[in-house]
């Protein structure tokens, strides 16, 4: 079991996510059906226009299949309601992020539920008029909606979807206030850095009016970094020798998992993978170490 910040980019950032009231249906409803079928927890969610933000806790080892469900369904209906006749995603893969520890979780659940504000489209997380979950949701609200109206089958989906939003793992019910102060006093100080950066830059915030009105087919004008470092786990904020620890771990898996490669394409089967290995598992029916007898 692990918990991730995942993060999906529209293709050139065009704004086909924008929201609206079929958007914002289409996907809380895609998102519940899916993460429920796949048994994943739902801690924070935030739809921007041009991208979308999780953070989730993967229980079964099922990611990649919610990953694919998700996104394709998402897409499908985004084609038929947009009239967009193609790709809806940015070729990148996916980034999925492992978070490593609390505090890192705690972060990047408050980096999600402020990110409309850090992009200057509103001046408090809860006025943005996408989908999203709020600090107080956070292990007590349930997202719902019904079956959008646009292109899935009602005989194979149901015609209504919740989504609980569950507490992160380690954090108990009866430390769910406790909690929810930690992560608003987090979203106020990214609410607040955000605004800064607004004023000394002479900007002013776009305003969720606006927001609503941006064309679907429209692309972000705002400079982006390109060919950066795509990180794959994260650690939070002054804790320690954690990230040497986690940096060792992804090294040592790396080189495991070649030198299992190695040994399958020289057509040794009873090789076993390491611990987290998904692909080789799942399509070739490779032992893991987790599940090898």
């Amino acid at each position: 079991m692990a918990t991730y910040l995942i993060t999906r980019r529209t293709i050139l950032r065009h704004m086909l996510l924008r929201p609206d009231r079929l958007m914002n249906q289409i996907l809380v409803y895609l998102l519940a059906v899916t993460a429920h079928r796949n048994g994943l927890q739902v801690h924070a969610f935030c739809a921007m226009s041009d991208h979308i933000h999780l953070v989730v806790t993967d229980e079964r080892a099922t990611l990649p299949d919610f990953l694919q469900a998700f996104h394709r369904m998402v897409a499908l209906c985004t084609q038929v309601l947009r009239r967009w006749d193609a790709s809806v995603w940015d070729h990148s893969p996916t980034s999925v992020v492992r978070l490593e520890t609390p505090a890192a979780v705690a972060e990047k659940i408050a980096y999600v539920l402020a990110n409309p504000v850090a992009a200057g489209l509103v001046r408090h997380a809860g006025e943005w008029p996408g989908a999203k979950v709020l600090v107080d949701e956070i292990g007590q609200g349930t997202l719902r909606a019904s079956r959008p109206e646009v292109y899935l089958n009602p005989k194979k989906w149901p015609a209504e979807a919740a989504l609980p939003i569950a507490l992160p793992p380690g954090v108990e019910p009866a430390e769910a206030a406790s909690f929810h102060r930690q992560i608003a006093t987090e979203v106020a100080r990214l609410e607040a850095a955000a605004r800064a950066e607004l004023v000394q830059k002479c900007r002013s915030v776009l305003g969720a009016d606006r927001a609503r009105a941006v064309p679907p087919k429209a692309r972000a004008t705002t400079p982006e970094r390109r060919f950066d470092r795509n990180p794959t786990f994260a650690v939070g904020r002054d804790q320690g020798g954690a990230w040497s620890r986690a940096a060792a771990a992804v090294r040592a898996f790396r080189t495991s998992y070649r030198a299992a490669l190695e040994q399958w394409r020289a057509g040794v089967r009873s090789v076993v993978f390491p611990t987290g290995t998904w692909l080789m598992r799942v399509f070739h029916k490779a032992a893991v170490a987790d599940m090898a007898v």
